[in-house]
């Protein structure tokens, strides 16, 4: 994506919804300095204090703490309110359902329009306990992982809050992934239990989840239970025995379910995230302080209140989901949003239609989805009232300023506060983020650290730390804060090696970044090999390891490059095994073979836009593919290739060269 330079970015002040009269005042604000004052009690030797408050103030405690916090990053022994005593299910849902238990917990926008419903906390409660006492008749126990791969209904909810009520520890993979990428996310966290459902419905198209599932399994012989929820009716391929239907076992059990008093240590979930080698990263995130955060940063980042409706449209498979539809919201006891569809379907007005019907006041959304919308025409989002709407946000990537601009005039009228925030996995909850009454805004810049985050920039190559205003390297983060993950499932050498070791005594993030004149961050991207394609983090490693399961690639590399709707997509380069035998006239066919590879393997959203097959990579003399050399020659820079004096074969340079050149003259005559 196209660099602007920060210090040239008009500033926007905060929105006029903000401070509206009849609107609720924000809860941090109305200037920068007010921001400053609270963000400095939370970092310090004083903020164990601040900590300790809000801790106690946002959550509910069967046992209190006496430590706030312990450990640091280079040991990798972080723990936060360690004698505390929890339970997330009853922080989201109980303490609502005995105070307000008719208030909608969940507004489940289906599909088909029309045919949703709200869901209220007390039925929530009883739906999230019959699921709890169903996998404890399955034999779960505290500590157990339960593999969840659901899309998205209200019910997925349910199936993440039992786990927490019983103490087991959820494993949600995204309903997009394919059936190899699930048996291996299944095998890995050690799953005995699979929550699913017959089919899946998005965009009016029917997914044959259960029969995925099946594929996945086939593999699992440590599976002994898949709950079936009945989502479509329709018949689905069933293993008698394993396979049980969730509606018919909530009739056979009790509707409350006591809540396991759960150390804020102990892990409440494991969220698989691509990593550098090919074998899925299994991040593991604890009770308390996840809880902590994830309340906290919808309070202050979205500037809730008692009586707002907040509609996160990501899927529960990501972290997103996990912190944004699910927990964030339901700590803070307000209606959360379980959005089924596509931003298109039935047509792209679809969004603004949720909005105007259920008057929500705040909506969190991707740049690839508002670049979509913006290329198919604001008369899209005109005659739909959206004066609900205070807060806007944008997550996954850094929004582009055309993108900010067309969210902000056409769908906040002007009206809303912006907030582009940055986040990770890991990280667990919002890091860098404009505070809607307090902060005004830059296109393009996540602004400023959230509380307890204190954001540097290093110098990449020494690592030293780059102070002042005007500069640009990599982003880490100094000192531990409660939500981040404590370690990577079975691995916590990894951990440390990915996250601590690169920059000793810091966060690494793996991101690029600036800070501008007015100490303002703008997120550059990764410097690593991820993708980020839509939002979703793919890594070069996990897409090559795909590809080279065919059986005529010899070898590949993969580069992400700027793509004006998804912000990066995924180009590939493929040599092929001298025996391999296929007809160059028709290399179509062959991309289409390697496309599907990758679908198979991971899941359509990882499949290239573009396959190129070379007869060679170019290489350094030691072996190492040069991927920066084909990132500048596909986005059109291939006379700044810099230094070529380590590459083995010059030429291999003019020949890819070419090879793109006649891609591009391909893909322009296909469109003409």
């Amino acid at each position: 994506m196209e660099h602007h330079d920060p210090n040239e970015v008009d500033s926007h002040p905060v929105a006029p919804r903000m401070h509206l009269k009849g609107n609720p005042k924000p809860h941090i604000g109305p200037h920068r300095k007010d921001y400053e004052k609270e963000h400095a009690k939370t970092v310090g030797e004083h903020s164990d204090e601040w900590w300790g408050k809000m801790a106690r103030e946002t959550l509910y405690w069967f046992r209190d703490f006496k430590t706030v916090r312990t450990g640091d990053f280079e040991n990798g022994d972080i723990a936060w309110f360690v004698e505390g005593g929890l339970n997330a299910s009853y922080n989201c849902v109980d303490r609502w359902a005995f105070k307000h238990p008719n208030k909608t917990a969940i507004i489940y926008e289906a599909d088909e329009p029309g045919e949703g419903r709200e869901i209220t906390y007390a039925e929530l409660l009883r739906e999230v306990c019959k699921v709890a006492n169903i996998l404890k008749d399955f034999g779960v126990k505290k500590g157990d992982t339960v593999s969840i791969y659901l899309p998205m209904t209200w019910q997925a909810a349910a199936a993440f809050l039992a786990c927490a009520r019983i103490g087991a520890v959820h494993s949600v993979v995204f309903a997009g992934f394919s059936a190899e990428a699930l048996r291996d996310r299944v095998i890995d966290c050690q799953s005995r239990v699979v929550i699913t459902t017959d089919e899946g419905k998005r965009g009016g198209k029917t997914i044959a989840t259960k029969a995925i599932v099946d594929a996945a399994l086939k593999e699992c012989p440590s599976v002994e239970h898949v709950l079936v929820l009945k989502r479509t009716g329709n018949k689905v391929p069933w293993t008698e025995g394993r396979d049980k239907w969730w509606d018919e076992l909530a009739e056979k059990v009790p509707s409350y379910c006591p809540p396991e008093i759960m150390n804020a240590e102990d892990p409440l979930f494991i969220l698989y995230t691509s990593g550098s080698t090919g074998r899925p990263k299994g991040v593991v995130h604890t009770t308390g302080g996840y809880s902590l955060c994830a309340a906290l940063t919808v309070k202050y980042v979205f500037d809730i209140h008692p009586d707002d409706k907040f509609a996160c449209m990501a899927d529960i498979g990501w972290i997103t989901g996990h912190t944004y539809i699910i927990y964030g919201p339901l700590a803070n006891g307000i209606t959360t949003t379980i959005f089924e569809s596509t931003p298109v379907y039935p047509t792209p007005s679809r969004y603004w239609e949720t909005v105007d019907k259920y008057k929500l006041t705040q909506f969190y959304s991707a740049p690839t989805a508002i670049r979509l919308l913006r290329r198919l025409g604001e008369h899209h989002v005109e005659g739909y009232d959206l004066s609900s709407l205070r807060v806007l946000g944008s997550v996954g990537e850094p929004i582009n300023p055309e993108a900010w601009h067309w969210y902000n005039d056409f769908v906040g009228r002007k009206q809303c506060a912006i907030v582009d925030t940055w986040w990770q996995t890991e990280t667990g909850s919002i890091c860098i983020t404009p505070f809607p009454g307090a902060i005004d805004t830059k296109p393009g810049s996540a602004t400023v650290p959230f509380f307890g985050i204190e954001a540097v920039i290093l110098d990449a190559e020494s690592g030293k730390l780059l102070e002042g205003n005007s500069v640009e390297g990599v982003l880490a983060l100094k000192h531990p804060w409660p939500s981040i993950a404590r370690t990577i499932f079975e691995d916590h050498k990894r951990y440390l090696e990915t996250y601590m070791k690169p920059y000793p005594g810091y966060f690494y993030t793996g991101d690029g970044a600036a800070r501008d004149k007015d100490g303002y961050i703008w997120i550059r991207g990764r410097v690593d090999d991820v993708i980020n394609v839509s939002g979703h983090r793919l890594s070069t490693a996990e897409i090559e390891s795909a590809l080279i399961l065919h059986a005529g690639v010899a070898e590949t590399a993969v580069i992400g490059t700027a793509d004006e709707l998804t912000g990066q997509a995924v180009h590939s380069f493929v040599t092929l095994k001298p025996e391999f035998d296929y007809d160059p006239k028709h290399e179509e066919i062959l991309e289409k073979e390697l496309t599907l590879q990758v679908r198979k393997v991971i899941g359509p959203f990882a499949a290239p836009k573009k396959i190129y097959i070379v007869n060679d990579l170019p290489k350094t003399r030691s072996g190492k593919i040069m991927r920066r050399i084909m990132r500048k020659i596909v986005a059109g820079e291939g006379d700044q290739l810099g230094d070529l004096s380590t590459l083995a074969d010059p030429g291999v340079v003019e020949y890819i060269k070419e090879k793109v050149e006649q891609s591009k003259k391909k893909n322009e005559a296909k469109k003409a």
